[in-house]
């Protein structure tokens, strides 16, 4: 379910599906040499129970844009936002400014708050008393497609 679209970032709201759960091998694959197949024991996996730790204040979003490209999100990327968490300073938040929909680091300290970018082609915001500002969630997880 689409609950917001912006400019920059879409929103959707969690949807709960009984009995969900994907197979779920407990054990590392390995990214150097084999391990043996008789090693691998199958169990149910719930990505709500991993990505999820307050169903109420969670909500998805998709990005639109290259500004966190150095964070390691990018295009198209869906993210995980609790807003149910403090925001402190190095975190990536989801925040509205001026009207729109942003993710960006936090950087704050006793001189002020600043977004950050992580991509040098897009210059750091200071917010100052004339923004219309709200630190909406901080990003948890990353969902990427391969």
């Amino acid at each position: 379910m689409i609950r917001h679209k912006s400019q920059h970032l879409t929103f959707f709201t969690p949807k709960a599906i009984s009995g969900s759960g994907a197979p779920f091998f407990d054990t590392g694959i390995s990214a150097g040499f084999p391990s043996p197949a008789e090693d691998f024991k199958e169990q149910r996996l719930s990505l709500d129970k991993e990505l999820i730790k307050n169903k109420e204040a969670t909500f998805f979003a998709r990005v639109s844009g290259q500004s966190m490209i150095g964070a390691g999100l990018d295009d198209n990327d869906l993210l995980v936002i609790d807003r149910s968490l403090e925001p402190v300073n190095n975190k990536i938040a989801v925040c509205f400014l001026d009207g729109e929909f942003t993710v960006k680091r936090l950087k704050v300290n006793k001189e002020g708050v600043w977004l950050q970018p992580e991509n040098p082609n897009y210059p750091i915001i200071k917010i100052t008393s004339d923004n219309d500002f709200v630190i909406w969630g901080i990003v948890t997880n990353v969902i990427k497609k391969v």
